[in-house]
């Protein structure tokens, strides 16, 4: 087996260290390594990758949704997604899977943030959304709503994560009626991520969540998001992104190798690689 993840960029990509760490703790010897992929190259590439024996890889921005007309076969998520980010090579054809909506699910389990039965408030809807919000939904969110700049970018994904999704503004005032009744937030924008200079504009509307809503940024980088810290001033539970990241990472490899294995050993392993 041959393994990689593309991108551009990509080599600041964590996925080298945390995939690395998971095979080396199954005792396994599978190389995995980053290679930059330029938009609009992909063609190409899955050539070189069948020609050089590549088994499988993971796919970071700019490629999740450009990959989907390349592909043989999309499993459910992917089709659901709009967006692949692991692609396995299957008896001469390649195959794509999208791990980020699930492990979302994970990871927000895995800090007490079951979405099962909540009204969940997302914030974006952009590829994250289209992975986060049927998810979301399939995880048993009571209702989803999604708030985004570009209005009619939220209603095409809402109508095509299906039921129990609505789509509404991304403005302060809109954000505060949505937040009133908001349990769980969702951010899938890129807000206050490192290196983007980028912040909300108003954080106004965390002042009306209700007492306890937790607050769930996909962003890892940095740690605490001014939104994340802006609603822990305010007694909300946060969480960032980082469990996302290992989650589906855990979820890829069992793709990669197509085993079930012990997920929370895995994701032990990724964590002590990433701290170390």
């Amino acid at each position: 087996m041959r393994l990689q993840v593309i991108g551009d960029p990509v080599l600041h990509s964590k996925s080298p260290v945390i995939q690395g760490a998971m095979i080396r703790a199954l005792g396994l010897d599978i190389p995995y390594a980053a290679k930059t992929v330029a938009r609009g190259d992909l063609p190409q590439y899955l050539q070189w990758a069948e020609t050089f024996g590549i088994t499988g890889f993971n796919a970071t921005m700019p490629h999740k949704e450009d990959l989907l007309p390349l592909l043989d076969q999309l499993d459910p998520g992917a089709d659901a997604a709009g967006a692949a980010n692991t692609v396995c090579r299957r008896d001469n054809r390649w195959i794509g899977f999208n791990t980020d909506g699930a492990g979302s699910i994970e990871a927000m389990k895995e800090v007490q943030m079951d979405p099962q039965g909540r009204a969940v408030l997302v914030l974006g809807a952009g590829g994250a959304a289209r992975a986060v919000v049927p998810a979301l939904l399939q995880a048993g969110a009571d209702n989803v709503t999604v708030c985004n700049r570009n209005l009619a970018r939220a209603e095409a994904l809402c109508e095509r994560a299906g039921k129990g999704s609505t789509a509404a503004p991304f403005t302060p005032e809109e954000l505060t009626r949505q937040a009133k009744r908001a349990e769980l937030v969702v951010n899938c924008t890129n807000l206050g991520m490192g290196g983007t200079g980028q912040q909300f504009p108003d954080f106004s509307f965390l002042e009306a969540l209700p007492q306890d809503t937790p607050i769930f940024d996909l962003i890892y980088h940095p740690a605490e998001t001014e939104l994340l810290s802006r609603g822990k001033a305010l007694g909300h539970p946060i969480s960032n992104g980082l469990g996302m990241l290992v989650w589906q990472a855990v979820l890829a490899l069992e793709h990669f190798l197509q085993q079930s294995l012990d997920r929370p050993a895995m994701a032990a392993a990724a964590r002590r690689a990433l701290a170390g």
